[in-house]
């Protein structure tokens, strides 16, 4: 029980220091914090709040890790580069000998001019100092490294860490280590950068006298042989981590998904090769890999002539065939690098990188991927008054724009009608189960759900119940549904199956876009199967509904607020019926389909 304790009048936390952390908190066994309150109820309220933040700073101080020799052969090393770094950047930024003559000429100018004037004091001093500036700028610059360089052997001297404390906190925060604050190592390690920084500024007064080759002296100065991994990778390969990321799955992706996600981070470990350990993959990584993406041929690994070749190779034999493979399409590209990315952020998120190297990577896209024309009411009429609605040559695909008199019922003829007439998805439809089509308060359902075998839906927002359109009774949907019932049928449609990965009924909707070129139904690219759902919902929009009700059959998924809230689906089931009964088209005569019961 952590008691409150009073002292001049101010209420202080007592926090117990774990055993583990009491060396890393110098000793301390606990430590009393202050509520910065006089109010004893104040305070008691106050409490669990700064409990809690200690918890959490105890929880952080755990995930980091002693200080090594190696650390601070690094700490050194960096401390010293970044020195030379910071005096090469301000030389390049230094004004030339053309920069001051030219300045020069334009005070003279204004001079002549009468733009400056020794009648008004204040203004020419003013014109001048910029003048003086760029004049004395190497010399300002040189006198201020001079004074840090004695600063700092003054501090080695007498074993101040002020002066140094800054770089020394940004090394510790950067390689999560474990030190406290004036302790022997945080002092130890504020003296070795402190030799660092003598020697980096002893090389730029060097250069100030035009003398670039000279090298450290001080023996600690040496390039370091290991770099630490961070903490929690420390040896780990890239598909090794990746494993911990999908067996932890924090945002609950499908297992298909997952599935190609995992193929395409491979990719890249593939590209960078099996040394390079996850903590790191950089930018310049995810920059090359993106470059050979855009040279990648398409089914690489399916093809004959690329095999046993590496990555590299891949690319560079498929410019030498007499007919090369096409390459990766924009948005396939982009596939691969969001793979990476969704991979890098959770590798940010545990300590494994510092940052996202993916972030900003992405090209765009080249449209949005819901781009669709709707059907016309000659389309519509076309399409259902074709011979797939009427009879075919044969049940084979390649037959079922061909009249003749085949009759084909299946999941091929009903998708479509579904579709138009309650805006479903064709995966949602061909996974229907027998027991999804029910009464509900003497109104005929479909219950789109992923309980079952393989069942899945695209989010949370598409497990809905949709009533099933009078039409669709009419021509005999829910006769259809009884039939498969009584012989023992669990599936609506059992003649599709149900992959355990992968897209649901996706030979349907490949076959189904060259059925409707195939009957002069698609004149455009923007015609597919999909096309029936647009209509569906510009219908909706017609009839007067918002596009928040329309959601509610459609199942788009939801992004509001609210929509988090509560368990039950939305919207009514009297809602729902008025929606689907708005669904109509005056021009479309149907009366040739019905199936007898």
């Amino acid at each position: 029980m952590n008691k409150l304790h009073r002292r001049k009048a101010v209420y202080y936390a007592l926090v117990h220091v774990p055993t583990d952390l009491i060396s890393a908190m110098n000793g301390q066994k606990q430590k009393w914090v202050s509520l910065r309150t006089k109010d004893r109820e104040e305070a008691k309220r106050r409490q669990p709040t700064v409990l809690n933040q200690w918890v959490a700073t105890f929880d952080d101080m755990r995930r980091r890790r002693e200080l090594t020799s190696d650390d601070k052969a690094v700490a050194v090393w960096d401390h010293y580069e970044a020195i030379l770094a910071l005096d090469e950047q301000k030389r390049r930024a230094m004004p030339t000998p053309t920069d001051i003559e030219a300045e020069e000429q334009r005070l003279f100018r204004r001079i002549d001019k009468g733009e400056i004037s020794s009648a008004d004091f204040i203004g020419m001093i003013n014109a001048f100092t910029e003048f003086e500036l760029m004049l004395r700028a190497r010399t300002d610059d040189a006198n201020n490294r001079a004074r840090r360089l004695t600063g700092l052997k003054s501090a080695l001297a007498s074993g101040n860490t002020t002066i140094i404390e800054a770089a020394v906190l940004d090394f510790i925060s950067r390689n999560r280590l474990l030190i406290g604050i004036g302790s022997d190592e945080h002092r130890e390690l504020c003296a070795l950068m402190i030799r660092a920084e003598v020697e980096g500024l002893q090389r730029t007064l060097e250069r100030d006298q035009g003398d670039f080759s000279g090298i450290p002296k001080d023996p600690i100065v040496v390039e370091p042989v290991n770099r630490p991994e961070p903490i929690g990778s420390a040896g780990e390969g890239i598909m090794q981590v990746f494993a911990k990321y999908e067996a932890e799955n924090p945002n609950n992706i499908r297992p298909e998904t997952f599935t190609q996600a995992r193929r395409d981070v491979q990719h890249f470990a593939d590209l960078v090769g099996p040394r390079v350990r996850v903590s790191k993959i950089d930018k310049r990584m995810v920059r090359e890999w993106k470059e050979v993406l855009a040279e990648w041929p398409v089914k690489a690994t399916e093809t004959a002539a690329f095999k046993d070749l590496s990555i590299r190779e891949v690319v560079a034999k498929n410019k030498t065939l007499a007919k090369p493979k096409p390459t990766l399409t924009r948005n396939t590209l982009r596939r691969y690098l969001a793979s990476l990315g969704g991979f890098c952020r959770w590798l940010a998120k545990n300590d494994y990188l510092d940052a996202n190297p993916v972030v900003d990577m992405l090209p765009k896209k080249n449209g949005p991927t819901n781009e669709r024309d709707t059907f016309t009411d000659e389309a519509l009429t076309a399409l259902f008054t074709s011979p797939l609605f009427r009879t075919c040559k044969s049940a084979e695909w390649r037959d079922l724009d061909k009249s003749g008199n085949v009759a084909v019922r299946d999941h091929r003829f009903w998708i479509p009608l579904i579709m138009a007439f309650s805006g479903a998805r064709p995966a949602e439809i061909a996974q229907l189960h027998t027991a999804d089509i029910r009464q509900d308060d003497n109104v005929w359902i479909m219950d789109i759900n992923d309980e079952g075998e393989n069942k899945r839906t695209k989010n949370q927002n598409s497990k809905r119940v949709v009533p099933i359109h009078p039409e669709l009774i009419r021509i005999g949907f829910v006769g259809h549904c009884k039939r498969m019932a009584a012989a023992g049928e669990k599936q609506m449609f059992p003649e599709v199956e149900i992959p355990k990965e992968g897209q649901i009924a996706a030979q349907f909707s490949r076959e189904f876009n060259r059925y409707l070129s195939d009957i002069g139904v698609k004149t455009s690219k923007k015609i597919v199967t999909y096309s029936l759902r647009h209509t569906v919902v510009d219908q909706l929009r017609t009839a007067g509904f918002m596009d928040n009700e329309i959601e509610t059959i459609v199942g788009h998924e939801k992004r509001t607020q609210t929509s988090k809230y509560g368990k039950r689906r939305e919207g009514t089931l009297k809602l729902r019926v008025d929606l689907v009964k708005s669904i109509s088209y005056p021009a479309l005569d149907l009366s040739h389909l019905h199936i007898a019961e």
